[in-house]
């Protein structure tokens, strides 16, 4: 085949196979062997041409500059593929490409957005500086709908739409007891404005839940557990939490641990700093406030998720954000890049305090893997 014809032919790879299908059922030839057999051919044929895609860089070029339909066809192609027990590698080219098309043609994969969202409250349950969240029904369940702002002061409303399609993007290929689910996009609720939709929390954020049960006896340390391993599962799949504090820690019917949230810090990154309305300043590594004093740019790393683990253990060991005495966001920031760090509480082990002061060690470098807090944690438990 010649370059765009490969392209080309996965394009219209669902038409044929429609056509085919259709034809095959008014010959009345759905169970024989031969017929199956050369859909079996086919979607081999398929896959073997995505991987000729995926390998050239003119190919890929081709791809990514498809527009109306046939950019909506070829990101379905490709979303569908993933739904096949593909090598990593493939898999993470398929998703590369996906990102990449959607960000230049501004759809998503049909199949990430469901429709039947119902009953949903008429005001926002809660929200922060870039979303709003709506509690709603979706299948008789309850879901939570995260509605982003249609307007971020000095972002122009495309930009927003790509951020969101991103965070949509990632969201719906992790799948992990210690991470909320995205169950679909919702785009009639509040149409033209998208919305992410998942599981309702019933217990709501993980400093809720300790509130509620400071009477009884809550093991703290279990529950960083389960957040550490969390991280670590987004770490393992490149992804960087970047706004990890209580707030955007739930908890499930089951009383277990769900990180969310973790796209929103895609939004932060467009001012570069925190600020008063993000109200993340306590739980950010220096690097992070300060990136010309580390020769560094502005980046979310796993680095800088571990030292607001740090920081989340103080916080859940005291229900109270870090340098709670603190006035304003200018003065955490002026004693973070001095060094200091919040107070040991009073109930935590001198174990765990001191690993706290290597998760958030001045230096990015020094401080350990989330594979290491996991570890670190579960001796903390007894789990290992």
């Amino acid at each position: 085949m010649s370059t765009p014809n490969v392209v080309i032919a996965i394009v219209y790879s669902p038409v044929a196979r429609k056509n085919l299908s259709q034809l095959a059922s008014n010959l009345r030839l759905t169970s024989n062997e031969e017929y199956r057999e050369a859909l079996r051919k086919d979607e081999r044929r398929l896959l073997a041409n995505i991987i000729v895609v995926l390998e050239s860089d003119t190919l890929t070029r081709d791809a990514l500059q498809l527009t109306g339909d046939g950019a909506q066809h070829f990101l379905d192609v490709l979303q569908n593929e993933l739904r096949r027990d593909l090598p990593q590698e493939h898999c993470s080219g398929i998703r590369r490409i996906i990102r990449k098309l959607s960000e230049t043609c501004n759809k998503l994969p049909a199949s990430i957005f469901i429709q039947g969202v119902t009953d949903c409250d008429p005001r926002p349950i809660t929200g922060g500086g870039y979303a709003d969240v709506y509690r709603a029904l979706y299948e008789r369940q309850p879901v939570a709908l995260k509605r982003l702002r249609d307007y971020i002061q000095g972002v122009d409303a495309r930009t927003i739409r790509l951020k969101f399609c991103r965070e949509a993007l990632v969201w719906q290929n992790l799948r992990n007891p210690y991470i909320l689910p995205l169950i679909g996009i919702d785009g009639e609720t509040f149409s033209p404005s998208l919305c992410m939709v998942s599981p309702w929390m019933v217990n709501g954020t993980i400093l809720a839940y300790l509130h509620r049960n400071r009477t009884q006896s809550v093991n703290v340390n279990d529950l960083l557990w389960q957040v550490a391993q969390g991280l670590q599962y987004l770490h393992s799949h490149n992804v960087v939490h970047g706004d990890l504090r209580g707030e955007n820690i739930l908890i499930d019917s089951d009383w277990t641990v769900r990180l969310s949230d973790f796209g929103l810090s895609l939004f932060s990154d467009l001012s570069g700093r925190p600020t008063k309305e993000s109200g993340s300043a306590p739980w950010m590594a220096p690097e992070l406030i300060n990136p010309e004093q580390f020769d560094r740019p502005f980046l979310r790393t796993p680095e800088s998720d571990v030292y607001a683990f740090g920081c989340v253990c103080v916080e859940l060991y005291t229900g109270q954000r870090p340098f709670p005495t603190s006035k304003s966001e200018a003065a955490v920031v002026v004693k973070v890049l001095h060094g200091i760090r919040p107070e040991r509480p009073s109930s935590m082990n001198e174990e765990l305090w001191q690993h706290l002061n290597v998760y958030w060690a001045h230096d990015p470098d020094s401080r350990p893997s989330a594979d290491t807090v996991v570890r670190n944690m579960a001796r903390a438990i007894g789990r290992v």
